[in-house]
């Protein structure tokens, strides 16, 4: 056989599977788009994806094979287009100055801070002294102090004095850029106010199912009170916000956070428990039974069940990748076809993608779509093998153990990447949390909420809090448990696109070669194992240094820059705190901080009391400060003025001995969610 016959005979197996592929190629063309250091041209993306369309299209006239030459990169340049357009069409201004000032907007989304502090989306925007035109479509405000006699709701307008600035950029070359979530969201100016925020008109006739949810939420948390109040309204609307820090710590540790956003499981466990209620319901009356088709009945009422749920959740990617499933399922079943398949998947991931193409790079599509392919495949694996004989309810265990584990497994290097840590004993949690959350959970929040016009909702609401103590129980008893969280360091940037794209291979491609996705998978796990991390950090606006040590990073200061440190610290793999780290320095002496590695000394010059302390420096050392530095110095300096232009700055120690720096401007490029400032 010929090298071009094997090839033919090759792809000619891959034909079943041209929707899945398809998806790949997508997102792949999204993820370069992303990748790319520059802005690439639109127009070229367009004209270059219609031309290979057309060349397409008369490709599909040859066997099938020969259609993939041009149809794959046609698709991965459509997903670039996309990606390019969605950026484009989000553009909106954005604050280029430090504000303090009246602010004046709506609120269009309620939620809380890393601190824990609750925190408003404004649209509709007016700030003193700056025009119309320049003002941020929306803006972020987080409300410090005591706040209590302001119910924020969607849709009221609000009023206060507060500070204002740009979004921050990475913490680190590499890191999660929050300026490229944040031009996505169209957020153009984040801050805080410390003063009182008043309403200045309520709520309007828009925003009303903004409005339902969050009425329906604190009816909810009232009534069940605490967590598990916080945690009912989380299932039930996606609202986070009365549930504590402490709790969520509990289910991160536990492996069990996944039960906190509604998801595949809660929109999973939703449909089938209405289509298996009503399909039983309605079989009990013989009539009916034998002249309708109940079954059919019972998945479009479902989907309608499912499809208030995604409204009332607020929609976010994992809700409407879980609600695509759920609705193609039923969808199928309603067509007497097969419910689960990895086209379905596909599709789902095609119109999330094709609707929001940011959204592949967040954690919860690569978590959502790694757990529901591989339960997928693994369950088509399991349908087409040998029949072993096992009783109905030894597999429901079965099924159980295996889901669990397999959800685990899938989701694990997506977890340990993205939260540097990973859960010891979640497979436990899982096995004892998760059938209360089906069993107990959904079918009492739909008995509150058909008896909630007689007024016995409560009846739904305390079986929930049942289900949720024991779920909550679970994941306060693990997360307890010596060695429950194992921090991870963070991978080399290769690692979770090898890591991806071997996983698709090894589930998509049919024939023998799909075993190279095994040993690919198993070359980005040896890649992680040899990642490392920067000897030096310096945080984007000079107030804060890390320099590893024989014990960890060493931090420059103890408190102030908690964001940055503790993003510092888990990237290192170092279960420290940011007073932990700070302990380890060399010298602290009037606002000047020394640290040697490599016979260079970093010296952070800490405020204008670190800068008027100093006194010179020699040229083995590097000064880091906050403030511009005027005087003249024989030594390598990285000031505010230097900052501004470059980002944070990671500085690593080559093989030879050399220093090598890489600022995030030089890592990123210039793209459109870029500041508008020149590369250094």
């Amino acid at each position: 056989m010929s090298v071009l016959t094997w090839i033919e005979t090759e792809l000619s197996k891959q034909v079943g599977q041209i929707l899945s592929w398809t998806a790949v190629c997508f997102g792949l063309g999204i993820a370069i788009y992303f990748a790319l250091r520059f802005e690439p041209d639109l127009w070229g993306l367009g004209i270059g994806a219609g031309g290979l369309s057309l060349i397409t299209f008369f490709l599909f006239r040859l066997k099938a094979p020969s259609r993939f030459i041009a149809y794959f990169p046609t698709v991965i340049l459509l997903g670039g287009f996309a990606a390019g357009l969605s950026a484009h069409l989000h553009s909106a201004p954005r604050l280029n100055l430090h504000y303090y000032g009246p602010i004046y907007g709506r609120v269009v989304t309620i939620d809380r801070s890393g601190s824990h502090a609750v925190r408003l989306t404004l649209d509709q925007v007016v700030l003193a002294r700056i025009e119309p035109k320049k003002t941020p479509t929306r803006i972020r405000i987080s409300m410090h102090g005591e706040q209590d006699w302001l119910g924020p709701m969607p849709g009221q307008y609000i009023g206060t004095t507060g500070h204002l600035s740009a979004p921050n950029g990475p913490t680190e070359p590499g890191g999660f850029d929050f300026q490229r979530h944040a031009w996505f969201l169209q957020l153009g100016a984040v801050g805080y106010t410390r003063v009182p925020v008043l309403e200045m008109n309520p709520p309007e006739g828009a925003m009303y199912i903004g409005r339902m949810r969050r009425t329906i939420s604190q009816y909810v948390s009232t009534y069940l009170g605490g967590d598990i109040g916080g945690f009912a309204a989380a299932v039930t609307t996606g609202d986070r916000s009365a549930f504590s820090t402490e709790a969520m710590q509990a289910l991160r540790v536990s492996n069990l956070a996944h039960l906190l956003a509604i998801s595949g499981l809660h929109m999973g466990l939703l449909a089938g428990f209405l289509f298996a209620a009503i399909r039983y319901a309605l079989a009990l009356w013989p009539p009916w039974a034998l002249r309708w088709p109940v079954k059919k009945i019972a998945a479009l009422t479902a989907l309608s069940g499912a499809t208030c749920y995604l409204i009332l959740s607020g929609a976010s990617i994992a809700t409407q990748r879980a609600y695509i499933m759920a609705a193609v399922a039923l969808i199928a079943v309603s067509l007497d076809r097969r419910a689960l398949t990895l086209r379905a998947v596909a599709i789902a991931a095609l119109m999330v993608m094709a609707q929001k193409p940011s959204s592949l790079l967040s954690a919860g599509f690569h978590m959502s779509f790694a757990a529901t392919t591989a339960l997928v495949w693994v369950f088509g694996l399991m349908r087409n093998g040998p029949d072993v004989g096992l009783k109905s309810w030894q597999r429901t265990v079965f099924g159980l153990f295996v889901s669990s584990a397999v959800a685990g497994l899938a989701t694990a290097p997506f977890a340990a990447a993205h939260f540097n840590q990973w859960a010891a004993y979640g497979l436990l949690a899982n096995i004892t949390a998760v059938p209360a959350m089906g069993i107990i959970v959904i079918p009492g929040a739909v008995l509150a909420a058909l008896l909630h016009p007689i007024g016995l909702d409560w009846v739904g609401f305390e079986i929930m809090g049942l289900g949720l103590r024991w779920i909550l129980a679970i994941a306060h008893w693990v997360s307890a448990m010596d060695g429950a969280r194992v921090a991870i360091v963070s991978p080399h940037w290769a690692v979770l696109p090898i890591l991806s794209l071997a996983a698709c291979w090894m589930i998509l491609w049919q024939g023998r070669l799909r075993w190279l996705g095994v040993l690919t998978i198993a070359l980005s796990l040896f890649i992680w194992t040899q990642s490392d991390r920067p000897e030096v950090l310096i945080s984007g606006d000079g107030k804060l240094i890390g320099v590893m040590g024989d014990d960890g990073r060493i931090l420059s200061k103890a408190n102030g820059q908690g964001f940055v440190a503790k993003s510092w610290l888990e990237n290192d793999g170092d279960a420290a705190d940011q007073f932990e780290a700070a302990g380890r320095k060399q010298s602290d002496i009037f606002g000047v901080f020394r640290s040697s590695i490599n016979a260079k000394t970093f010296v952070h010059l800490q405020g204008k009391r670190g800068v008027k302390a100093f006194t010179g420096c020699h040229e083995k050392e590097i000064i880091i400060s906050d403030q511009v530095i005027e005087k003249p110095v024989d030594c390598q300096v990285i000031d505010a003025r230097f900052l501004k232009n470059s980002g944070a700055i990671a500085i690593r120690v080559t093989k030879t001995g050399a220093l090598r720096v890489q600022t995030v401007t030089q890592r990123r490029g210039q793209r459109l969610w870029s500041p508008p400032t020149p590369l250094p």
